[in-house]
C-alpha cells in the first residue's frame, strides 16, 4: 500500500474537510490566515485605543473619539494569523500493539499515524501551519511548522520509515519540549498514554503554563479496553520484555478493568482541570466518526463559548 493511501484516507478527510479545528485561546502566527494574535496590528478588527504620540500614523486617528475628549486616541486592531500545531506522535514500543494484527485491523501505532495525517490535511487545507515530533523515551524525529501542501508528503514519509521502539517517558521531554515551543500554539498529542500519570500530568501542566492549548487524543485497542481474553494466556511486556506473566485472564478482569478505569479517569479529570480537550479513542472505532465527532463536539463547545 502506497504511503498516501495508507495514512490520507479519503473517507476520513472527505468527512472533517468541512469542519475547523480552532484554538482556544489566542495564537501567534507567522503569517496572514485565520485565527487571532496577541500582537497588536492595524489588519481588519478593532481591539482597543491607545493614545496618539508623535511619529503615529494620522490615518489610525479616532477622530469621534477626539470630538468628545478633545485628546487624539489611536484605534489599535487584532491581526488574523494562522496557527501553529505541533502534532506529538507516540513511538513507543507499545504504541506496535498487536504485533500481528488480522487484515482489517491497525495497530495502535498505525491509527494514531493516520489521525496525525488526517489532521496535518485539513489543518493545511485550512491554511494553518502544521509540525510533528515523534518521541518515546526522547525526540526521535521532530519536523517543523509548515503551512505548505509539499510538507504533507515529508510528514507522512517521515511516519512510514518509523518504527516503534523502546518506552514511552514524558518526565523531562513533556517540560523540554514545552520550553522549546513557540508559545501560544496547539499542541495535539497521540498516545496510549501508558507511562507514569504523575509525570503525564506534570507535562501536560507545563505545555498549559506556556500558553499552549492542548488536545489529547488518547488511542487505545480494543483488547486493553475490553480485556476479551477467556483461555489461559501469557501476557508478555512490549516495553519491558523481560516481563512474563502466565495467567487465567478470567480470574484478572475484574481488578484490571477497574485499575483501567482508575486510570482513563485520572487522566480525564486532570484534562479537565487543565482545560484540557481530551478524548479516548478506541482503535476499533471507525476513524473517520472518531474523528468527525470529536473536531465537531470541539467545535460546538467554542462556539457556544464565544
Amino acid at each position: 500500500m502506497s504511503t498516501s493511501a495508507k495514512y490520507f484516507q479519503p473517507e476520513v478527510l472527505s468527512r472533517i474537510d468541512r469542519l475547523e479545528l480552532r484554538a482556544q485561546h489566542v495564537v501567534e502566527g507567522f503569517v496572514s490566515g485565520m485565527h487571532k494574535s496577541p500582537y497588536k496590528g492595524f489588519s481588519v478588527e478593532f481591539a482597543s485605543h491607545r493614545p496618539y504620540v508623535p511619529g503615529d500614523d494620522i490615518r489610525h486617528i479616532d477622530w469621534r473619539v477626539y470630538g468628545k475628549a478633545d485628546r487624539f486616541f489611536i484605534k489599535e486592531y487584532e491581526e488574523e494569523t494562522n496557527m501553529r500545531v505541533h502534532l506529538m506522535l507516540d513511538g513507543s514500543a507499545s504504541m506496535g500493539y498487536p504485533e500481528h494484527p488480522d487484515t482489517d485491523r491497525m495497530t495502535k501505532w498505525d491509527y494514531a499515524a493516520t489521525l496525525a495525517a488526517s489532521l496535518a490535511h485539513l489543518l493545511v487545507h485550512q491554511q494553518d501551519g502544521v509540525g510533528l515530533t515523534l518521541f518515546d523515551t526522547e525526540i526521535r524525529k521532530q519536523l517543523p511548522v509548515s503551512t505548505s501542501r509539499a510538507s504533507l508528503h515529508g510528514l507522512v514519509s517521515t511516519i512510514e520509515a518509523y518504527t516503534p521502539g523502546d518506552k514511552t517517558e514524558v518526565k523531562t521531554l513533556f517540560p523540554q519540549l514545552a520550553s522549546s515551543l513557540p508559545p501560544r500554539g496547539l499542541v495535539v498529542i497521540l498516545s496510549d498514554l501508558l507511562t507514569d500519570v504523575a509525570d503525564l500530568i506534570n507535562g501536560l501542566q507545563r505545555f498549559r503554563y506556556t500558553k499552549h492549548d492542548v488536545i489529547v487524543l488518547h488511542v487505545m485497542d480494543h483488547d486493553e479496553l475490553e480485556f476479551p481474553f477467556s483461555d489461559r494466556i501469557k501476557f508478555e511486556g512490549m516495553e519491558y520484555i523481560e516481563q512474563e506473566v502466565l495467567t487465567d485472564p478470567q480470574s484478572l478482569r475484574t481488578s484490571y478493568l477497574k485499575a483501567l478505569e482508575g486510570f482513563i479517569s485520572e487522566v480525564r479529570s486532570a484534562c479537565l482541570n487543565l482545560r484540557i480537550d481530551y478524548a479516548l479513542v478506541s482503535t476499533a472505532q471507525r476513524m473517520d466518526v472518531a474523528l468527525t465527532t470529536f473536531l465537531a463536539t470541539r467545535m460546538h463547545r467554542q462556539r457556544s463559548k464565544a
